[in-house]
Formats: C-alpha cells, structure tokens, sequence
C-alpha cells in the first residue's frame, strides 16, 4: 500500500475545511464577482469589450458540457422542453450583462460599478411586486427607496444636482439597464426548469457562447474588435476561471451548506469588494460620496431584507 506524506495529508485536509466552510467559499466567490468589475477596466487598451464576453463564455463551454456531459444527457428532454426559457436567461443574465459591464467600463469607474450591482437585490424586489404581485412591508419600501438615492447618488457622483439635468455618465446608464437585466434573469430563477443547477447553468453557458459569439462578430464588422494582448488574454483567463467557473461551484457549494437565503445576503459584498479592488489594484480615487452611497446601497438592503421569512 502506498504511503500518504504527511504534508500531503495535511494538505487535503486544509483543503477539505475550505470545502466544508460556507463563509469562506462565499467570500471567495463575491471577491471573485467584484474582481469583475476591475476585469472591465482593465481590459481598456488590452481588448476589446465583446472579445473579452465572447472568449470568456467560449471558456466556459469548453470546460463544463465536458465535466457535465453525463448529466446533459441524461436531463436532455427537460432541457429541450425548456429551450425557450433557457436561451433568454442565457442571454439576459450572462451575454448581454457582462457586454454591457465590459462597454460599460470604458466610461465608468470600477467603484460606480460595484456600486451600482449592489442595487440588484431591490431591482429583484421590485420586480417581485411588478410580476409576482408581491406585498411588501413599510420598510422594504424604505429599503428600496434608500438604495436607489445611493444608486442614484453614485451615478451623479456625488452631485444629486446632476439628477436634475440627467447628465449621467454613460457607462453608469448601461451599468443600471445591466443590473435591471440581471434582476431579471434572478426573478427567472423562481420558476426555472427542473434542472440540477450546474445542468441548467451549463445549457445557458453554452446559450451565451453562441451569442456573444454573435456579438464579437457584429463587433469585428464594425472595425471596433480589438484582438487580446498578453494582459488581455490573462484577463480572459481570469473571468473564465473566476467569476465564471470556480464562483459558480463556490457558491452552489454554499448554498448547500446553508441554503439560498442565506447564502444570497453575501452578494451584498460584490460592492465593497470592488470598491476595495479598485483602490488598491487600479489606484481609482475613493470619494466621500461613494462611502455615502455604499452606506445607503448596504442599509437599504439590510433594511429591505430584515425580519424577512
């Protein structure tokens, strides 16, 4: 019988307790998510915003209808039966957010991003009431209402005289119509087809590679594609990998360790995380009114989700 070194030994059982320990693979996966938001400003001058969409999701389809190929098969009726529904979540929550995060990043910064897609949980909420005829409580309202002003004082940059005159950067604009499209995409789930989520997460890749594929077509008709440099292909290799594939199995681990409601109020971490990341990797400026906004985005959340069944 072959012998087990004991580094090794103690080297699988580090690994094991990471696997096992909810909170860090969630932390881990929202790091991973507001390193996105980094990705897209970085990618300026390195490639181009649907090369970076289109070449992320070819990735991700390399790499899980490979691993999942068994379980494709085998849930194949269900996934033609729902061909419809799984295109435009596909298509909604993974092509066109990311493309307009990535355009988004050239006229945006990093922190107005992240704190922007911390206003994704109210859009879902509203959303609930909108299509679900959801009731909501007094301070659900509240909560909406405080993250929206610190959305809203984000995009103004701190001037809410800005709100009068609508003169918006246009990177913040796409980021909100992005987030509105993933609230979307989240409102979808409640009621997704039978699937075992990383089936249903594989089919809506391999959606997304198709169209971004599409896209970054469009992109290299209208001159504007810019082919990846080194920087660029690491980054390729770092949305791939992280946000796309090692986050999606962090976090369906974590919420099998302590379910989805639970696991989702980590999501309220993508914006601190990318304010973070901002300032120490990229050296963005950090502004009072951006602790302002992560207050309000932050409170209203909390405010909208206490005492919540």
């Amino acid at each position: 019988m072959a012998s087990i070194h004991p580094a090794d030994g103690h080297k699988a059982s580090l690994v094991q307790r990471a696997w096992a320990n909810p909170y860090l693979l969630l932390a881990i996966t929202t790091l991973l998510w507001g390193g996105n938001a980094i990705a897209s400003r970085v990618a300026i001058d390195n490639i181009s915003p649907m090369a970076l969409t289109s070449l992320r999701w070819i990735g991700v389809a390399l790499v899980f209808p490979v691993v999942f190929r068994k379980e494709l098969v085998a849930h194949w009726p269900t996934i033609r039966a729902a061909w419809v529904q799984i295109a435009l979540m596909g298509c909604l929550g993974f092509t066109v957010f990311n493309a307009l995060m990535y355009v988004a990043g050239h006229s945006t910064t990093a922190i107005n991003m992240g704190i922007i897609q911390g206003s994704i949980p109210v859009m879902v909420l509203a959303g609930s009431v909108l299509i679900f005829r959801t009731r909501l409580r007094l301070m659900q309202v509240v909560g909406v209402l405080t993250t929206m002003l610190g959305v809203a004082l984000t995009a103004a940059r701190g001037d809410l005289s800005v709100l009068s005159q609508l003169a918006f950067a246009r990177g913040d604009i796409l980021m909100i119509f992005a987030c509105a499209l993933y609230a979307g995409y989240t409102l979808g789930l409640r009621r997704r087809p039978d699937l075992p989520g990383l089936v249903f997460f594989t089919a809506m890749a391999v959606v997304a590679c198709v169209l971004s594929a599409g896209l970054f077509g469009v992109e290299i008709a209208l001159g504007q594609h810019l082919w990846p440099n080194w920087k660029g292909w690491l980054l390729v290799l770092y949305v791939t990998l992280g946000p796309s594939i090692i986050s999606q199995l962090m976090f369906m681990r974590g919420v099998e360790l302590i379910g989805p409601a639970r696991a989702g109020l980590f999501v309220n971490l993508v914006p601190i995380w990318a304010a973070i990341l901002a300032v120490v990797l990229i050296g963005e400026p950090f502004a009072l009114y951006h602790a302002i906004a992560l207050v309000l985005v932050l409170g209203g959340i909390w405010l909208a989700e206490r005492n919540r069944a």
